[in-house]
């Protein structure tokens, strides 16, 4: 039996179970897509961390429905006429978990902290940003340049924390998770490796505003969530349809059809930006130090064969047809797009006129993630058959994290290709596209040098407008897929199922608790 077919079988075992007791109605039961390991989402930048952020803090600002930001824990601002100076005020009724008021210290040091971990961040502090406070209410940032991304980088999962926590090394983890966010963190109740739970923040005061996306009001309707570890897929699909749990953040495309044959249960595609899969690649040694062999990989790359192979016949998860920023945001462009012609002959002429001479290229996969570890035979496949010695290592991923900062080549324990991805809103424009970034080894994974491409991301972020900023995206875009720093395989989006009675979903790629409902 093959094992979609086993786990499509359990899963269809699941039957149904009585209705949930009243003092239910005001518990909600998740199953995560990983397990929390450390509740810090500054010191750590996995999904599951982020999830857990939005929870427990709140942000200074936040994206609205247009993905502008707009303000959510500040009143508002003012800008001085050179704009070198931006004063906040915060809103009334911030009160952390702990019942001490939000002061604009609190603010101030939380965004240093966050600053020294964020693209965005470390981009507004090399404007020269200084941070001070004007009483309890007040806080400016002064700066030496002007800085145009100001409200978007605070609206950049900048998660603000009381001032003693937020003092923390931002490259040490904290002990303590005090927020002033809807929900709190039951630190007593936390077993890593088994789940978490929150109770409603019972002090927080929501904004007045319609939500739109992440800003807006955020309203607490459980009093408690509970978060359940269950690694199984089929077993998670099952308790889904029992009732034993009423949201199941990314079930298997493989039980999609299954959950929506459940009139108990319902198949959601919440996420309405997605995630760039791609192939990192190592600029540092052979055989991919060689731009034109990269180029033949791009000619020979079909971003449908990666697409279908992880999600079958599921077309509305995926896309096609994508660039360097992710597809339906701002930047997203065609220039160049039809490097992709899925056309191996070619591919193949263009190997042997690139002076490849047969060295070992080492194709990292991972075994222990579905997505990646579907993309990782196709991109094998595609390599050898353009005439490309493919060693095929698959490893948990763990391992490959391990393995992917090693910058010795392929014979002292280096890697040439992995699969991975990122979310959308880390890739969406050149301001937080680390992947596209040229600054060899100071930069992300493979670490390629491209003073060209730098100096495009300078001009971007010095661009009087947004008709600016598109042209100069072209212009990056172009630039990468002749030099390209990582291959795009294409978009896809997360689905999710939960119990039919939930309703009030956010449209964000990841679950957001707030405004979630349960029908009587």
């Amino acid at each position: 039996m093959r094992r979609r077919d086993f786990l499509a079988a359990a899963a269809a075992t699941a039957i149904a179970r009585p209705a949930l007791s009243q003092s239910r109605q005001r518990v909600l039961r998740f199953i995560p897509q990983a397990d929390l390991a450390n509740p810090d989402p500054i010191w750590t930048t996995t999904t599951v961390a982020y999830n857990h952020g939005f929870m427990v803090w709140d942000t200074p600002y936040a994206l609205d429905a247009n993905y502008l930001p707009r303000p959510q824990m500040v009143a508002g601002h003012e800008l001085s006429d050179d704009k070198l100076a931006w004063r906040f005020s915060l809103r009334d009724g911030l009160v952390f978990h702990d019942g001490e008021p939000v002061r604009s210290i609190d603010l101030v040091t939380s965004i240093q902290r966050w600053a020294k971990r964020r693209p965005l961040g470390q981009l507004m502090m090399s404007f020269g940003a200084e941070l001070t406070t004007e009483g309890d209410k007040v806080f400016t940032v002064r700066l030496k340049k002007p800085f145009g991304l100001m409200l978007n980088a605070l609206a950049d999962y900048c998660f603000i924390m009381p001032e003693r926590i937020a003092k923390t090394d931002p490259f040490k983890q904290i002990s303590e998770y005090v927020g002033s966010g809807p929900y709190r963190f039951l630190r007593d109740e936390w077993k890593p490796g088994a789940g978490a739970a929150y109770a409603r923040h019972e002090r927080y005061v929501p904004r007045q505003d319609e939500t739109s996306l992440l800003a807006g009001a955020r309203i607490a309707h459980f009093d408690r969530i509970e978060w359940v570890v269950m690694p199984d897929p089929a077993s998670a699909a099952a308790a889904l349809q029992t009732g034993e749990a009423d949201w199941l953040e990314s079930p298997l495309p493989d039980l999609l059809p299954i959950l929506r044959g459940n009139p108990a249960t319902r198949v959601l595609r919440n996420d309405r930006i997605g995630a760039i899969g791609m192939a990192a690649i190592n600029h540092l040694h052979p055989p991919f130090d060689n731009r034109k062999l990269l180029q033949a990989v791009l000619t020979a790359v079909d971003q449908k064969e990666f697409m279908q192979a992880a999600f079958n016949n599921e077309p509305d998860l995926f896309a096609t047809g994508v660039g360097v920023f992710t597809k339906g945001l701002p930047m997203d462009n065609d220039e160049g797009i039809g490097v992709f012609k899925g056309d191996i002959a070619l591919a193949k002429k263009m190997v042997a006129e690139s002076g490849y001479k047969g060295e070992r290229a080492v194709l990292m996969a991972p075994g222990d993630q579905a997505v990646l570890g579907a993309f990782a035979p196709v991109m094998a496949a595609t390599l050898e058959r353009i005439g490309i010695n493919v060693d095929h290592v698959t490893t948990d991923w763990g391992t490959l994290v391990q393995r992917r900062s090693s910058q010795e080549p392929v014979e002292k324990g280096g890697w040439s290709m992995f699969c991975t991805s990122y979310t959308g809103l880390s890739v969406m424009d050149p301001a937080v596209h680390l992947p596209l970034r040229g600054t060899g080894k100071a930069g992300w994974f493979g670490w390629p040098t491209d003073p060209d491409m730098e100096k495009l991301r300078d001009a971007w972020i010095d661009a009087p407008d947004l008709a600016a900023q598109k042209q100069i995206a072209r212009r990056m875009q172009a630039l990468a897929f002749e030099n390209v720093p990582f291959i795009p395989l294409g978009q896809y989006y997360f689905a999710t199922a939960a119990r039919a009675d939930l309703t009030g979903f956010v449209p964000w790629p990841t679950p957001i608790f707030w405004n979630v409902r349960r029908n009587a």
